[in-house]
C-alpha cells in the first residue's frame, strides 16, 4: 500500500484516504469481535448440548442457581441486542 505524499496530494484526497483507512480498520475490528462472539456462542452451545456437564443425579439448587445466573447474563445481552427489556424504547 502506497502512502500519499502530503506535499503533493490535495487535502481532499488526503482526507478521503484517511477516511478509507479508518473504515477499513473499523471493519477489521468488527470482524475480529464477531469472531470472538461466534467462538463464545459455539462454546456455550456445546456446553448446553452436554447439559452444562451435569448428570441428572448431581443436579441440585446450586446447579439451578448457576444456570439462573447464566440466563440472567444472557438476557442482558439479548435485551441490549434486540432493544428489549430495559433497553426497549
Amino acid at each position: 500500500m502506497t502512502r500519499l505524499n502530503p506535499q503533493t496530494t490535495s487535502r481532499h484526497e488526503l482526507r478521503a484516504e484517511k477516511v478509507r483507512r479508518n473504515k477499513e480498520a473499523a471493519l477489521n475490528a468488527f470482524i475480529g469481535k464477531k469472531a470472538e462472539i461466534d467462538e463464545m456462542l459455539a462454546r456455550l452451545q456445546s456446553l448446553s448440548d452436554d447439559h452444562f456437564n451435569c448428570h441428572p443425579d448431581e443436579i441440585g439448587w446450586a446447579t439451578v442457581g448457576s444456570l439462573e445466573h447464566y440466563a440472567c447474563l444472557l438476557k442482558r445481552i439479548t435485551d441490549s441486542a434486540f432493544g428489549e427489556g430495559e433497553y426497549a424504547e
